[in-house]
């Protein structure tokens, strides 16, 4: 079966019904979160009655301070369980890695002499003085003196090159 294709009109027609629908759902959504809300805070959260004795302001003290204690213990416990949490995921983390395999990093080159490298291995006991050169003796270079060649007139050369030239042209 060959299906029609939809027109322009058409298509912007059904996206307009669609993005409706879902702006009423959307309204109906924060509506019914703001009822569950007051709902919610009218249970636990009644009206303090600020009017009356001492002895009553008193009692709604204490009260409001053993709700804040009971949150307090609430949160604390939740903060607990959080860090171990996050604990057991690092040592997760860890054995994944150790179970991957730890890739060695590259070496970098470090610039030191070899006397510095074993003070620094042997501390205050490095007393071999590793400067090879120091114990080299000292030779002075000859210079051979080469009989320098008579430069020889380039018209010369160029015209033996020529001869040989004609000799692979008669070939």
């Amino acid at each position: 079966m060959s299906e029609k294709k939809m027109t322009s009109s058409r298509r912007h027609h059904l996206k307009s019904l669609i993005l409706q629908i879902a702006f009423t759902w959307l309204k109906d959504e924060k509506k019914t979160l703001a009822e569950e809300k007051e709902a919610y805070l009218a249970e636990h959260c009644p009206a303090p009655n600020a009017w009356g004795d001492q002895a009553a302001l008193m009692e709604l003290c204490r009260k409001l301070h053993a709700a804040i204690d009971k949150i307090d213990e609430e949160r604390y416990d939740a903060e607990a369980k959080v860090n171990k949490t996050n604990k057991e995921i690092e040592d997760l983390h860890i054995k994944v890695v150790e179970l991957r395999g730890v890739k060695k990093p590259a070496l970098k080159k470090v610039r030191m002499s070899a006397d510095s490298m074993l003070k620094a291995l042997l501390g205050s006991k490095h007393t071999v003085n590793m400067e090879l050169r120091a114990n080299l003796k000292q030779v002075k270079k000859e210079v051979k003196e080469e009989p320098i060649e008579a430069v020889g007139d380039w018209r010369k050369n160029v015209e033996d090159k020529a001869d040989r030239k004609k000799m692979f042209e008669a070939s």
